[in-house]
């Protein structure tokens, strides 16, 4: 008999999801976007904001595992040859202390340390924002029955709502741990929660680290505390 598992999330809702029907989708924990070397702060853009969510995803990606969901991790990634790239990407490509910005292969574009994948784990390489734009992450998850989708990661109002509205779209149950995202801005972080909650949480359901561990490490099915 499949384990339900229940988190109190904000407006008073409930997102229930058992782990053999759910995957934890760690978006774009990258060099690139969180390391002092990387990208984003070689463009100017400030950390410090960002540095609080690398702890709670650990604790969220630990707990995941735990509980038997299905684990993928996505890297913001391009071709050497700039052939997958925009116009609109005009900083992709050029040259930084860890390699050109954002190309697979180079440094910044891997892992920050303590988020390698396991062996089992599944790694999608994509060439835009959303986790699912030219890439067969959709095939993957319907092939294990997944339908329910654990989003946290990078950043907040780019990759993760670019990548919840893809999931929508597509019919997956979605559930945003807000402290496990992160912008570089915390307006504009929260203006990514205000519009997840627009119509009546139009796009799925938002909780904490705190209750999504309340919920997850447990044997039997569970309700964590209520905002």
């Amino acid at each position: 008999m499949k384990k339900e598992l229940m988190v109190q999330c904000l407006n008073n809702l409930e997102y229930g999801f058992s782990p053999e029907n759910t995957a934890l989708v760690v978006v774009d924990m990258q060099r690139d976007f969180l390391d002092p070397k990387g990208m984003s702060a070689s463009m100017g853009e400030d950390s410090k904001n960002v540095q609080p969510v690398i702890s709670n995803v650990k604790s969220v990606l630990a707990a995941a595992r735990e509980a038997g969901l299905k684990i993928i991790h996505t890297r913001e990634g391009y071709s050497p040859d700039l052939s997958d790239v925009n116009d609109l990407k005009s900083t992709v490509g050029d040259h930084g202390p860890l390699g050109r910005f954002l190309i697979c292969g180079e440094e910044g574009q891997d892992f920050i340390h303590g988020f390698e994948p396991e062996n089992d784990e599944v790694v999608i390489d994509k060439p835009g924002f959303s986790c699912f734009y030219k890439t067969d992450l959709e095939e993957r998850l319907r092939k294990d029955g997944i339908t329910h989708l654990v989003i946290v990661g990078v950043t907040t109002q780019c990759c993760i709502l670019s990548t919840i509205y893809s999931a929508v779209d597509r019919g997956f149950f979605c559930l945003m741990i807000q402290d496990s995202c992160g912008a570089f801005d915390p307006a504009v972080h929260q203006s990514a929660l205000t519009v997840m909650q627009a119509e009546g949480n139009l796009f799925g359901s938002i909780t904490d680290t705190e209750k999504f561990l309340s919920s997850t490490l447990t044997t039997h099915k569970s309700v964590a505390s209520c905002y």
